[in-house]
């Protein structure tokens, strides 16, 4: 048996078919590259955003709670600034205060007054 001569156009035909098929596959490869590269660009983005609007409402809140505990604070004061208000005593008052309490201390201590 004699073996016949590769058909030559046949053989060229099916290395340009080879050829284009590689080139449509890196081609392919290229674009789902891109399109895979711009997906991710996209959650990234919305992470981003995603964070940014956390943050927001983590400042919202803070400033919230900083209002809201600056005001009862205020209240607070406030009212322990009613509840130390007494009479005023004049100098007088006060010496007769002052007596009283060194005769009660000689008292208690048995001292003389």
């Amino acid at each position: 048996m004699a073996e016949s001569a590769p058909d030559t156009p046949a053989v060229e035909e099916a290395i340009a078919r080879v050829l284009a098929a590689e080139r449509d596959a890196a081609a392919a490869v290229a674009r789902e590259t891109r399109e895979a590269e711009a997906l991710s660009e996209n959650a990234r983005a919305e992470a981003r955003a995603l964070s940014e609007r956390t943050e927001r409402r983590i400042r919202a809140v803070r400033a919230a709670f900083e209002a809201r505990t600056a005001a009862d604070v205020a209240a607070i004061d406030a009212r322990a600034a009613e509840e130390d208000t007494g009479p005023v005593l004049d100098a007088e008052d006060l010496e007769r205060l002052e007596r009283a309490l060194a005769q009660l201390a000689a008292e208690l201590t048995g001292g003389a007054s």
